[in-house]
């Protein structure tokens, strides 16, 4: 079973969304197999292959609201300017959050990141690079 400690030292290599492939390949060759994050509160729950559960909150993370409209245009906007490395973590998750993302789960299995609005609608569904 991975750690907090596994899943915050792969975590500090991320500078930008560019740096994700590389992240989520170093998170799943520990055993994690899906990683749900909340975009009002920060919150990342992992869980490995038999349903065990790590969560990590991020220190200094404000509250965000999340909009109530969502937008698909909005968010594959801020996916692109944070995959090329042009936005950190937190300004994305503000775009997100305005954009009306209520939280992202990456199934690693699957290697795919679906964003969900509030209600559980799809917004954006992209297959996660390899590196």
């Amino acid at each position: 079973m991975f750690t907090i400690e596994d899943i915050k030292k792969a975590e500090s290599k991320i500078e930008t969304g560019a740096d994700f492939p590389a992240f989520i390949d170093e998170i799943k060759k520990i055993g994690v197999v899906r990683n749900d994050v909340y975009v009002s509160n920060g919150l990342s729950i992992y869980f490995d292959s038999e349903d065990n559960v790590q969560q990590d909150s991020p220190e200094n993370y404000p509250v965000l609201v999340i909009n109530e409209e969502s937008s698909q245009e909005k968010l594959q906007h801020a996916l692109k300017v944070h995959q090329q490395g042009e936005s950190d973590y937190f300004t994305f998750c503000k775009q997100a959050a305005d954009a009306g993302v209520e939280k992202w789960i990456t199934d690693l299995n699957e290697m795919t990141c679906t964003y969900l609005d509030a209600e559980g609608n799809e917004l954006v569904v992209e297959q996660v690079p390899t590196v």
